[in-house]
């Protein structure tokens, strides 16, 4: 016989435990993301009004991703009900790019995948946060067929000018696109803003003043006297006046190209072009930027000033906080799920006063397999990142009853109308199989996605001893130990990392 045979039997549509992976479960994302949270949930979420950091660690399948699906609507829901104390939601997941780059900025030795993440300091990872918002930002500005529900261009354009000048120097290190040059973007985006200043080209206007006064002067007997009058063109002043026409000019190329070159070569995630860099920063009056932090050095200081520029500027657009929500860590291809690379990602961000930073909250959500670094860690390492005050969830645990009723839960989400909304993932099974036998069962499995496997084999096991025109509707106990012991073996094979976890 079918699954789906055995399953519309009891008013189920689909099979509830097809899909392993929160990111593609189209059941959970429209049916269980407001119904089925884990027990630990709350300390998670905290106070969306006041947000707090959280870390948790978990085994892979233990449900991370889901919990960062249901912290993004949770978030929206508060950012609709509190339009003017809403949390602006940056998702840190997405590492491929930012490693990438990172890796290719190294040389020789240094480009080793376990010698690279070695070399990720705190910064590169502000960097990257910088980038996410920014680029969020400059999205709506730059492009008019963009749009992002929490602002729009408008309240962007009726910012106050220095708001819009941090956002423009934010554009300048952090906004890039594969669509458009880094100066025609940037352009593009101070002209959709309305930030304009003419007095930014005296330098070269005045250079080229001072040049077509001389020569006017030098050549002034030119209708006179003819060809012989350039051999006033000879003479060493007219040289130096022009030259010193041009100081100002010059002095300011210098000190941006320098100033450019050292910003290309500390934002480490991003490949900036120094002369595209320059121009941008020349279109900036001198007093607006000279004193004002630059990612031009290797340290976290001038960082902790952009995060603070991003929050003056988010203020205005009705955002009160920051939230980061950082998963998915083990994914990237430089990484490769090991534990000691996620340990070199990872470890710099641990530090206390880069996760209590004012109105910023992080929730990470990250593999179990780390845990094992954290417990060997000095006393300095606890001094510093201050974990006991970071709302720690060290193993994100599911009980056996807990999964029962996140089974339940899932094949009542499929139900039929007019189906019996009594139904339990034990009515599947045989009378001899008590809740109490499947809920000892599922703890042995320990997280929802070996939970699915599980039922999802156990279906297919089941059907394959019966026939189509003779249908069996009840999962006997000798199909659940054999699939039991089965699944158990591949169970203990994945804890020592010779199997597909």
């Amino acid at each position: 016989m079918k699954i789906q045979q055995l399953i519309e039997h009891y008013g189920v549509r689909i099979n509830p435990f097809s899909q392993e992976d929160a990111q593609s479960d189209h059941i959970f994302q429209q049916h269980c993301a407001e119904t089925i949270y884990h027990p630990a949930w709350d300390k998670v979420l905290g106070d969306c009004g006041n947000p707090s950091t959280s870390i948790v660690f978990g085994e892979k399948g233990s449900g991370k991703t889901a919990i960062r699906l249901q912290l993004i609507h949770s978030l929206r829901e508060y950012n609709r009900d509190h339009p003017l104390n809403r949390a602006f939601v940056i998702s840190y997941d997405d590492l491929n790019p930012f490693l990438d780059t990172f890796r290719d900025r190294l040389r020789g030795r240094r480009r080793h995948p376990d010698h690279a993440l070695q070399e990720w300091r705190l910064w590169d990872h502000m960097d990257a946060l910088l980038t996410l918002s920014t680029r969020r930002l400059c999205n709506v500005i730059a492009d008019p067929n963009a749009a992002d529900a929490d602002f729009s261009l408008s309240q962007i354009r009726e910012l106050p000018r220095l708001r819009k000048r941090d956002l423009l120097m934010l554009a300048a290190f952090y906004d890039q696109s594969s669509d458009q040059s880094h100066w025609q973007r940037w352009s593009r985006i101070r002209q959709r803003m309305g930030f304009m200043n003419l007095a930014v080209h005296w330098p070269f206007a005045s250079g080229v003043a001072v040049t077509l006064l001389v020569l006017a002067f030098a050549l002034r007997n030119v209708s006179a006297e003819g060809m012989s009058a350039l051999s006033a063109l000879a003479s060493w002043w007219v040289y130096v006046v022009i030259l010193v026409g041009w100081i100002p000019w010059g002095r300011r190329f210098l000190s941006l190209w320098w100033k450019s070159r050292q910003i290309a070569r500390q934002v480490r995630i991003l490949e900036h072009g120094i002369p595209a860099l320059r121009r941008i920063l020349s279109r900036f009056p001198p007093h607006e930027i000279d004193d004002q932090p630059m990612p031009s050095r290797d340290r976290s200081d001038d960082r902790y000033e952009l995060l603070a520029k991003l929050q003056r500027i988010l203020a205005p657009l009705g955002f009160s906080s920051i939230v980061v929500l950082v998963d998915r860590v083990d994914e990237p291809h430089l990484i490769n799920g090991s534990a000691q690379r996620m340990k070199d990602f990872l470890w710099s961000m641990f530090d206390n006063k880069f996760l209590k930073h004012p109105g910023i909250a992080f929730k990470m959500l990250l593999p179990k397999d780390v845990v094992y670094f954290l417990n060997r860690e000095e006393r300095e390492f606890y001094e510093r990142s201050r974990l006991d005050k970071q709302n720690l969830i060290k193993s994100l645990e599911w009980t056996g009853e807990s999964l029962f009723d996140m089974a339940t839960n899932r094949m009542r989400a499929c139900l039929t109308e007019g189906a019996d909304r009594t139904l339990t993932v034990g009515s599947l099974f045989a009378d001899d199989v008590t809740s109490a036998d499947l809920i000892s069962r599922f703890a042995r499995l320990r997280v929802p996605r070996h939970l699915f496997r599980f039922l999802y084999r156990l279906l297919t096991e089941h059907c394959h001893r019966a026939v189509v025109d003779k249908p069996s509707w009840k999962i006997s106990r000798s199909v659940l130990d054999s699939t039991m012991e089965s699944y158990a073996r591949e169970l203990e094979a994945m804890d020592r990392g010779l199997g597909t976890g």
